[in-house]
């Protein structure tokens, strides 16, 4: 599955996965804007039945009917058109004991009434599945001189409600539509940039460039301090020399060597030692000494060469190490960075950076690996790439990075190489 995304051109990717969040996101609104319409439907049914209901409520023939000895007769052929002009399903009046006088089935009239009848003489507003199934209602008290003298509910059922979105259906699929076809296009665009930016490279062939880039940074750097330090250590010697102070130019230069030697010596005594990763530590030595950080690599003998190509291993060592040296460089004093490279399980490479700096707060731990985030300031120093393109190497090739805190230490654990 890896090697057949890393054949897949980075344009495309990019495409597939901005259409893929774009998809997901139009379905997303297109429930939100049912759920939505719903929601509306249902306030404004209720808004509709305890308008009529209480409106029937008020009416004073409607008391006066009640009392009559054909309150049914006088009644049933006023709901009946109060329910073909409201819009409402049903109005049933009844009694104050909950007999109905009326209903939309004629056969139900004289029966009791199926819902809630408050305690007391207020309006309710519920769902309940009476004879015409579930509907929203609500039923208000009918008074006659501060006497409750029957009840009038009215309501919709909930089939009805859910036709009332039929209407509102056109104009959600056209929203819907519109992010779709906006996000089809910037996912168009986005594909085009990409393209023109990196034609139609595989994926992980532009991560294998920004990781040829980080490689040659880190080591430029490393080379350039370690031949600067040596340069200002051979001027110092020839100007020694002019004044005829041998010894002490004698006593410069020998100190270079060994110091330069006792790295050299660890790095020759692994078994199966990496040259790159070595010339690249040299030269980190250099740098940090240079930002006035103490330096110290501990290089286990057993310790496996790893399974990362010399590209790979450089870039990540020399950014982990770069950013170790930052940390040190602008933290209080004393100030240092250590290395290690150590075995791990049976084959498996161990390399351990850690450094005096301020550390990195618990709640940036895995942040510090996003792509673009970073805690430096923004600027040829602050690029966000170095530890996301450590992280994605030291992943692709199986192994783990983490980080701890007092002091910070970064870990990473690259597998045995296969024989």
């Amino acid at each position: 599955m890896r090697a057949d995304a890393r054949r897949v051109s980075a344009a495309s990717l990019v495409f597939v996965a901005v259409a893929a969040a774009v998809v997901v996101l139009v379905a997303l609104l297109a429930v939100l804007l049912v759920l939505d319409a719903q929601r509306s439907a249902r306030a404004e049914a209720e808004e509709v039945t305890r308008g009529v209901a209480t409106s029937i409520a008020v009416a004073p023939s409607v008391a006066d009917a009640l009392a009559a000895d054909d309150a049914t007769g006088v009644l049933q052929p006023f709901a009946e058109g109060i329910m073909a002009g409201a819009g409402v399903d049903f109005v049933t009046i009844m009694t104050p004991d909950g007999i109905r006088v009326t209903h939309r089935d004629p056969a139900e009239i004289g029966r009791a009434y199926l819902g809630t009848i408050p305690t007391e003489p207020v309006p309710l507003t519920e769902e309940f599945a009476g004879t015409l199934g579930p509907s929203v209602r609500t039923i208000v008290p009918i008074e006659a001189g501060g006497v409750v003298v029957g009840w009038v509910s009215v309501g919709r059922t909930v089939g009805s409600i859910a036709s009332d979105l039929l209407p509102r259906l056109p104009f959600v699929i056209v929203i819907v539509l519109a992010v779709l076809v906006a996000g089809l296009a910037g996912a168009l665009l986005a594909r085009r940039t990409t393209r023109r930016l990196a034609g139609d490279l595989p994926a992980g062939s532009i991560r294998d460039a920004v990781a040829s880039y980080e490689s040659m940074r880190t080591l430029g750097e490393a080379l350039r301090a370690q031949t600067h330090e040596h340069g200002n250590r051979m001027h110092t010697a020839v100007s020694l020399l002019e004044l005829g102070r041998t010894r002490e130019a004698i006593e410069i230069l020998t100190e270079t060597s060994r110091q330069s030697q006792a790295l050299v010596d660890q790095v020759a005594a692994r078994r199966d030692g990496d040259p790159t990763v070595g010339a690249l530590l040299l030269g980190k030595a250099a740098q940090a000494r240079e930002h006035g950080v103490e330096w110290s690599a501990e290089i286990d003998p057993a310790a496996p060469r790893s399974v990362l190509s010399p590209v790979d291993a450089v870039s990540v060592v020399g950014n982990l190490i770069d950013n170790a040296l930052d940390a040190a460089a602008s933290g209080e004093p004393p100030r240092w960075v250590r290395i290690a490279f150590e075995p791990a399980a049976p084959g498996a490479l161990r390399i351990v950076v850690a450094d005096s700096g301020s550390g990195i707060p618990d709640d940036l731990r895995e942040r510090v690996f996003e792509h673009g985030f970073s805690t430096k300031p923004a600027g040829a120093d602050g690029r966000g790439v170095g530890l996301a393109l450590v992280r994605s190497i030291v992943e692709d090739a199986g192994g783990s990075i983490s980080v701890d805190s007092a002091p910070t230490t970064f870990t990473a654990v690259l597998p045995a190489r296969q024989p």
